[in-house]
């Protein structure tokens, strides 16, 4: 049997066990080396079953003890009467908190529809229907509307000063899909990859659930550290490094021009692929942050994916992906044609030519006063705290760590009782760490929702000290 099945049926046999409590939590598992002889395995296989249970929360190790079962309290899995929370705690879906209904949203980084061009648009589907009578009665190929993609590759060549082709770009239904099809693609079970930490918690399930073994990079208010970084490329030669430099989520951060160029010759040199999803660089305040760093890509190490769902429609779910080698693009390919087949031609053609309007870059520039201020309103409700955060010149959300003894996962049950959601820093963390982070978005709730809701939740807070 090949090592990767070994493991698998290692790991499952010790999960389901725990599951039927078979084992309690705070028993101590078989050594690993009685372990091995009774499944009939080398030891190194049990140990990289345990080590990946352990990162799970799902063991504990005590020195020179063994491995233990970890306890329900730790794990906050009984704790959480909401079963809601308890679904995102243990399968860390993101989504499961934006079902809940609530009056003061925090939780989406979305944008509130009624600063959308919502009317403006409608008439753009009127005359997409003028234009392409036939648009419902055929698919777009897979790779996406040739018009469009000729029409971004011009976009991009002028803005960014590159040499884009449109047969370098591939038209995907949102972000998170050119993320999934990454991941199906270029990542086989086991193999590692790199996450900053913390991350977007959709991107950690889509990697997790391809099976990836993780390690994290820190992402801090000047970026990385590089040391860090060639260091683990060198010891652990990941398959890609999945990273979102501009306006960064969940922390708002933005690594520098230097730090970017100095990524790519790293990727260069340890042969690892960027994976730069690109979801908020238009949505910036007072300056334009530096370039992509798809822009000083020389060698095709980055795969871009420039996100247009947050900021014109979200209902469209267009995003492209791009990369200057034809095996990456083919090989992407693949993975969409099983996918989908196409994303909808139909929405291609209307967002092609909102994008293609003057009116759009109008759009853009009312929004980012209009987010800017509710940035603003929200920063000024929570100076009253002891609170901290690094104020973003861009994107959609504020990273806030609140005093350490506070658990922001009971605090979540409390908020959504009190009709208040926000997403507690661990749904970010790829390691699932207990953490006092949490990310408030200001782009979905209007302003006066805003006041009100962080009046509301800071007494929240300060009642559970």
């Amino acid at each position: 049997m090949n090592g990767d099945y070994l493991f698998k049926q290692v790991y499952d046999y010790v999960l389901h066990r725990i599951e039927l409590n078979e084992w309690n939590e705070n028993e101590k598992l078989p050594s690993i080396r009685n372990l091995a002889s009774e499944m009939k395995v080398h030891r190194l296989t049990v140990l990289k079953a345990y080590q990946l249970l352990r990162q799970e929360n799902r063991v504990y190790v005590k020195d020179k003890s063994g491995y233990y079962v970890q306890s329900r309290e730790i794990n906050k899995l009984e704790s959480l009467v909401n079963p809601i929370v308890s679904a995102y705690v243990q399968k860390n879906h993101l989504s499961e908190i934006h079902q809940v209904p609530v009056s003061y949203q925090f939780s989406q980084a979305l944008i509130d529809p009624n600063l959308l061009p919502n009317r403006f648009i409608s008439d753009y589907v009127k005359k997409v229907f003028d234009l392409y009578p036939k648009v419902l009665s055929t698919y777009s190929t897979v790779q996406g509307d040739h018009e469009l993609r000729q029409t971004l590759s011009d976009y991009f060549n002028q803005h960014y000063k590159t040499i884009t082709h449109p047969d370098h770009l591939l038209i995907t239904s949102g972000s998170q899909q050119a993320i999934h099809l990454i991941a199906q693609a270029f990542v086989k079970s086991r193999d590692t990859i790199l996450l900053e930490r913390p991350s977007y918690s959709s991107a950690i399930d889509i990697f997790r659930a391809q099976g990836a073994n993780i390690v994290t990079v820190d992402i801090h208010p000047y970026g990385y550290d590089l040391e860090q970084i060639e260091f683990i490329m060198k010891k652990h030669k990941p398959r890609l490094f999945y990273l979102n430099p501009t306006f960064h989520n969940p922390t708002g951060y933005t690594v520098p021009l230097v730090q970017r160029k100095q990524l790519v010759q790293l990727a260069q040199h340890y042969r690892c692929l960027l994976i730069e999803d690109d979801a908020y660089y238009d949505i910036f305040f007072d300056q334009e942050p530096p370039p992509p760093m798809y822009t000083y890509d020389t060698s095709g190490m980055v795969i871009y994916i420039k996100s247009f769902c947050k900021y014109v429609s979200p209902g469209l779910r267009i995003a492209v992906m791009m990369n200057g080698q034809s095996s990456v693009v083919k090989s992407l390919l693949a993975v969409k044609s099983l996918a989908d087949n196409g994303s909808p031609l139909l929405n291609q053609k209307i967002f092609l030519h909102y994008f293609s309007s003057s009116r759009l870059q109008q759009h853009v520039e009312k929004l980012r006063i209009a987010l800017q201020i509710r940035k603003e309103i929200m920063e000024e409700e929570l100076s009253v705290t002891d609170w901290q955060w690094t104020s973003p010149n861009g994107g959609l959300n504020l990273w806030v760590l609140l005093p350490s003894r506070l658990s922001t996962e009971d605090l979540l049950v409390k908020s959504l009782e009190q009709s208040i959601s926000f997403v507690p820093g661990q749904i970010c963390d790829p390691l699932k760490e207990p953490s006092s982070w949490l990310r408030l978005s200001y782009s979905y709730a209007n302003e006066k929702q805003i006041s009100d809701g962080l009046r509301k939740f800071i007494n929240l807070v300060r009642s559970t000290q």
